[in-house]
């Protein structure tokens, strides 16, 4: 009998998530092990990607709307943030903890709800704990924010990255073909 999972997961498919897995549970690893490194890198690649937003906008309001001052306003808000964020990573580490206790608040109830509507097929208990640990990653980022994020940031995007990585294989590996 084919299962549910058997019928979204081809051959093909498989060998990518199991490799993209693999990716996932490296990082993770990565982060868990220097999570201060993780913290800025995040930070930094937060800065360097709205820096780059604020020049594409700026650039499309330069050839589309350059009269109006009103349109200059989401570049300037994108280069000012992103320029804040690479000068002092740790404020933006900071700032991006308060954003990641809210991803894994919802992270969290969307793993449930996904776990939930795949049950009893296999794998759903391991989506349920991914959903479950978020929510509990989520609160304890809440208690210690703004004092911890310097590593907690790191730290807890090295777990999750860690844990939706061995979810991915365990999804992946559950849905073997013959």
């Amino acid at each position: 009998m084919t299962s549910q999972l058997e019928i979204f997961i081809d051959k093909r498919t498989r060998k990518g998530l199991i490799i993209a897995s693999i990716i996932l549970l490296v990082l993770g690893v990565i982060g868990i092990v220097v999570p201060q490194v993780m913290s800025v890198v995040v930070a930094a690649f937060l800065g360097w990607l709205l820096l780059f937003s604020g020049i594409m906008v700026g650039y499309y309001t330069w050839r589309t709307f350059r009269h109006r001052w009103t349109s200059w306003l989401k570049a300037v808000v994108l280069l000012v943030t992103g320029a804040l964020i690479l000068f002092n990573p740790l404020a933006g580490a900071a700032a991006l903890g308060l954003v990641l206790a809210i991803y894994f608040l919802m992270d969290g109830f969307a793993g449930i709800s996904l776990a939930w509507e795949l049950r009893p097929n296999k794998g759903w208990g391991w989506l349920m704990f991914n959903g479950i640990l978020s929510l509990v990653l989520a609160a304890i980022f809440l208690v210690g924010w703004p004092f911890s994020s310097a590593w907690l940031v790191g730290f807890f995007i090295g777990i999750s990255l860690f844990i939706d990585g061995w979810t991915l294989l365990m999804i992946s590996l559950a849905a073997k073909h013959d």
